[in-house]
């Protein structure tokens, strides 16, 4: 495993992108949640005991976009345009795909991924006690293919 201890923590700094012009920016991404079949049953039937799993994802998806300066410290605050937050049921999991767009002067590629994060994870929130085994453990549940799917710029 690779050693990190030469690495001095003084050389962290937010780029500059002051002499970048304003462009029009888009990015998507996608994640997937793998979960039970009876999981993804009481999804589409809206019968989880904490309310509406997807309408909840899309909420915290939008939230997450906006506030990705604040969770990722490298990243510049920058006006969003839209987002659009889309759920599509697969073979054993949901696919979440959040689409961001902005005019400015860097890329939208973290909101996206971040978007796409939390909304999964609140997927997993929303039905962690469905998914629990006997022991408290999620043998089924997992999260994967989170990835920048297309990146626009102009």
């Amino acid at each position: 495993m690779a050693e990190f201890s030469h690495i001095k923590e003084d050389r962290v700094h937010m780029v500059d992108i002051g002499e970048k012009s304003e462009v029009r920016r888009t990015a998507t991404a996608r994640g997937r949640i793998h979960l039970r079949d009876t999981t993804l049953l009481a999804i589409r039937e809206g019968a989880v005991v904490k309310g509406n799993v997807l309408a909840t994802a899309r909420i915290a998806a939008t939230l997450a976009v906006k506030d990705t300066p604040r969770l990722i410290p490298m990243c510049h605050t920058i006006p969003i345009s839209s987002i659009s937050v889309d759920f599509s049921e697969e073979t054993g999991c949901i696919e979440a795909i959040v689409k961001v767009s902005s005019v400015g002067r860097t890329g939208v590629e973290m909101e996206a991924l971040t978007g796409v994060s939390v909304a999964l994870l609140t997927i997993w929130d929303m039905v962690k006690s469905a998914e629990k085994d006997e022991q408290g453990q999620y043998p089924c549940t997992r999260i994967t293919g989170i990835e920048v799917t297309e990146k626009r710029k102009g």
